[in-house]
């Protein structure tokens, strides 16, 4: 290598080199803007107190971005308090929090926090990748699924790893290790994966199973800690307010790009409705009431941004704008 080539290397570096250090400096000062401004987060649970309101994440750009957001469930394009906590995914009831998140660094990490109604951190564990959901319990059961770091479900193969932990420190472990049960039969194979839980009580979850490229809704068990299926081909179900009917996504049958569409399966009659959309989704939905579901959807044509959508839980409905600048919608409602 020639003097000439090497002193070429050498400024070519430095030039990158200040470049990082100039875009980090300016991210810096925009993390040090979103700190010093909008709501406290102890703000934000004191809201949710008496219910009545729409936790999620912030998506709009500018001051904020990223950063957990609520509003009044009757004024939904309203006015947002936002917090100064950052979160990839978020679930909220009366007295907890639980957010995922990134942490940009070297090496880039991942967690989970789960913050109490006074906005302190009572809890927090790291997790192996990707943050995918959360859900959380009434009583402080706290579900999160994680991609293996490397994986997502854009590879024609992936890793999950979804756990179970208590916001008082019992640790359910991993339902991969559960007893899986698929009409009946127990399913041993080593590729099954467990993604999406939602909660009906204390003990009892719905969550998604897969292997060899088929999915099925299972209801679960914790004491016993055990899955038996109940439906195929649904995934990341959400059970509604009145335990009535279950949500979830539906995978339209077509080769190419995943395609999801809505079902909702009426778990008295077993009768399951679709809700097709002309843009598949990918997020689990949201019950605003026993009749409405709620979802988060990419904008197209603009990166990192999002919009909540609302959409009735009966056959031709059309879903309808609802939070501009959202992601990861959570409802609280009122106790007692």
């Amino acid at each position: 290598m020639s003097a000439q080539t090497r002193w070429l290397i050498l400024a070519i570096v430095a030039v990158l080199a200040l470049g990082s250090v100039t875009v980090y400096a300016v991210q810096a000062f925009g993390r040090y803007q979103a700190r010093t401004t909008g709501a406290s987060a102890a703000q934000i649970t004191d809201k949710l107190h008496d219910g009545n309101r729409i936790v999620f994440r912030n998506t709009a750009m500018g001051e904020g971005y990223g950063q957990i957001a609520s509003v009044a469930i009757a004024e939904p394009q309203g006015p947002r308090e936002l917090s100064q906590t950052a979160c990839d995914r978020v679930d909220a009831t009366t007295e907890y929090i639980s957010c995922m998140r990134t942490q940009r660094g070297i090496p880039t990490t991942f967690e989970t926090r789960i913050l109490d109604a006074q906005a302190n951190t009572i809890a927090e564990w790291p997790l192996p990748g990707v943050p995918s959901r959360t859900r959380i319990s009434e009583g402080g059961l706290v579900a999160t699924t994680a991609f293996v770091t490397g994986h997502s479900y854009a590879a024609d193969s992936f890793s999950t790893e979804t756990v179970i932990k208590s916001v008082q420190g019992e640790d359910f472990g991993n339902l991969e290790d559960y007893s899986i049960f698929i009409d009946g039969h127990e399913l041993t194979a080593v590729d099954r994966n467990v993604w999406g839980v939602t909660f009906v009580s204390e003990n009892k979850f719905y969550a998604t199973v897969a292997s060899a490229d088929k999915t099925w809704m299972v209801e679960g068990n914790l004491e016993e800690r055990r899955m038996n299926s109940v439906i195929q081909n649904a995934e990341c179900p959400s059970v509604a307010p009145d335990h009535s009917k279950v949500a979830y996504k539906k995978r339209r049958a077509q080769s190419g790009l995943a395609h999801w569409d809505i079902a909702v399966l009426d778990l008295t009659t077993q009768r399951e409705i679709i809700l097709p959309l002309e843009q598949g989704f990918d997020d689990q939905l949201e019950w605003l009431d026993s009749q409405t579901l709620i979802f988060g959807m990419p904008r197209t044509g603009s990166a990192g941004d999002s919009d909540v959508y609302s959409i009735l839980a009966s056959t031709n409905s059309e879903r309808k704008l609802f939070i501009k600048d959202a992601w990861s919608p959570s409802v609280v409602r009122t106790t007692g």
